[in-house]
């Protein structure tokens, strides 16, 4: 009897064991089970990023940037603005994200919104890009040249074929003080004539001015910037272009060991926000560029957007592109173009670009990029 007692008890004891063994082994497998589900996350998670290299994933960064970068950009009502009509177009139709653009009517709406930092690029006159280098001691950067001259010579009659011979004449002209008079004073100088002698300059407040003076006038001529010159001849009849001051200044440069161009738009960028998001920066220039690429080979579908913004009516920017000498030009050519520019203007007075000639840090190059 004893016997069977103590293999009863036996057996009891091995079953506890055995339960005590499977409630201890339980947690470990659920343990165990949590473990390979995690290496499973991960592995999962490595073949996803395997294959990719480098270069893949910094593209991914530069677009994700691109994308989430906002960029506020400002022009002037009138060429600098029409050579990104396209991109502004695109921008307000939706078709392309990430971009803010609003219109100034005159240059000091502009300088303070860059020098704020309200706005990140602007379009404005290339002195006063060097004005506000020059203020905010190296604080912009020169992206491109987006237009050339575009100042003309117009007259009733058929009297002035070279710049020789506006010696005598009476020229109506607005823009005293800035550009147009150091653009006007240096032509007459290359062409051996005394601004202050030689020519009888009255100065206007508005291209309106000049336009009316000029139909009064018996032999003076008028000097105008473009579309307003277009404009004009829509007004008033009889009236033709007698030169333009951008292939004057190119005839005065001919045997020059230093040549330089005559030079209206630039477009600049804040330094601070170029060195930030260089990948933003090189996205604005390729639409830009194709932007220029679009105005200067569809001229009239351009000029309805122009309408469209209200920077001049859709007929008179149609009629008025071809002479607005709108181009995209970067790197070592903008620099020795811009440069020489410059060099003429600080000659004439230092105070138009700033007191003195910017460093080599404002041409902004595509290295950077």
């Amino acid at each position: 009897m004893k016997k069977k007692v103590i293999v009863i008890l036996m057996v009891i004891a091995l079953m506890l064991t055995a339960l005590a063994g499977c409630e201890k082994n339980e947690p470990k497998a659920q343990e165990q089970q949590g473990m390979n589900i995690e290496e499973q996350q991960s592995t999962n998670a490595e073949s996803a990023t395997e294959g990719e290299d480098a270069g893949t994933e910094e593209d991914a960064n530069s677009d994700t940037e691109v994308n989430d970068v906002a960029v506020n950009v400002v022009a002037l009502k009138g060429p600098t603005a029409m050579g990104m009509i396209k991109l502004m177009n695109d921008a307000a139709e939706g078709t392309l994200q990430g971009y803010s653009f609003q219109l100034a009517a005159a240059p000091d709406e502009v300088a303070p919104l860059i020098i704020q930092g309200k706005v990140d690029i602007a379009a404005v006159p290339a002195n006063l890009a060097s004005v506000i280098y020059n203020k905010t001691e190296g604080g912009v950067q020169v992206l491109n040249i987006n237009t050339l001259g575009v100042i003309y010579i117009i007259e009733k009659g058929e009297m002035v074929n070279s710049a020789d011979d506006l010696r005598g004449k009476t020229i109506f002209a607005s823009g005293q003080g800035a550009t147009p008079e150091y653009a006007l004073r240096f032509i007459l100088s290359e062409n051996g004539i005394d601004a202050d002698n030689d020519v009888n300059i009255e100065w206007k407040s508005e291209h309106a001015e000049c336009l009316s003076a000029l139909i009064e006038s018996e032999d003076g001529v008028a000097m105008l910037p473009q579309p307003f010159v277009t404009t004009a001849m829509t007004k008033a009849e009889g009236l033709r272009v007698a030169l333009d001051l951008t292939e004057e200044w190119n005839k005065t440069q001919e045997d020059s060991e230093n040549p330089s161009q005559f030079l209206t738009g630039v477009t600049i960028v804040r330094k601070e926000f170029a060195e930030e998001h260089p990948g933003a920066v090189k996205e604005f220039m390729e639409q830009y560029k194709s932007s220029v690429e679009f105005v200067n080979g569809n001229v009239a579908e351009a000029a309805e957007m122009i309408g469209a913004f209200d920077i001049v009516p859709a007929p008179i920017a149609e009629k008025a592109l071809p002479a607005c000498n709108i181009v995209f030009i970067t790197d070592s050519d903008m620099e020795v173009a811009l440069s020489g520019y410059l060099s003429v203007l600080a000659e004439q007075n230092p105070q138009s670009i700033g007191g003195a000639l910017p460093g080599a840090d404002f041409y902004y190059q595509d290295s950077q990029n």
